[in-house]
């Protein structure tokens, strides 16, 4: 079932007043295919940083984020001290859980193996889905996927490859985010 935002528009989530932002991210990126390596980074930290709380939450401390990992380089992250991730730990503009703020040093670290051994993320991500996002169209977000086979084979690698905070749902929200699968409801605009 779609919601009816403020603008009028049925959508899979966000819209209503004083959520527009919601709706705004539900609008312009949720599902929109990512090939940049650099927002790929980005998107895979904040789905890790989401686990146990509400994409509101983590979308309302983007800002934070960008700053506080120099708006994502890759590079600059896999080498911040340990002086510099426990400081994060008192920074209110970010989640401040200790694993989830050293787990980006760690996935840099990750990522850029991946990077090295691939060409880039991208090539080795996309890869796993021939480049064509498969299309599901749930009635209610209670009928959506929460997991599927290849975002546990996306899950498994990378945890072996020693990232963390990937687990298979994780990394299924993360495909939808990043448009590796199209799961817009059925009656949302974006269908």
């Amino acid at each position: 079932m779609t919601v009816l935002g403020s603008d009028g528009k049925y959508r899979c989530f966000g819209g209503q007043p004083g959520k527009e932002f919601y709706g705004d991210y539900h609008d312009q990126e949720w599902g929109v295919p990512v090939h940049d390596d650099r927002l790929l980074f980005e998107n895979l930290i904040l789905e890790g940083a989401q686990a146990g709380l509400s994409w509101e939450t983590v979308l309302r401390k983007r800002d934070g984020y960008r700053r506080a990992f120099y708006d994502f380089d890759i590079a600059r992250c896999s080498i911040m001290n340990d002086d510099e991730l426990e400081a994060l730990r008192e920074d209110e503009s970010i989640i401040r859980n200790r694993l989830k703020i050293y787990s980006v040093r760690k996935n840099a670290l990750a990522f850029m193996e991946i990077q090295r051994e691939f060409g880039s993320f991208d090539n080795w991500l996309w890869n796993h889905i021939d480049g064509a996002p498969p299309v599901n169209r749930p009635g209610h977000f209670s009928d959506m996927a929460s997991t599927s086979p290849i975002s546990d084979a996306i899950s498994k690698s990378l945890k072996k490859r020693g990232m963390s905070f990937v687990g298979s749902t994780i990394i299924y929200a993360y495909m939808q985010a990043i448009g590796m699968t199209d799961d817009h409801l059925a009656g949302c605009w974006k269908a």
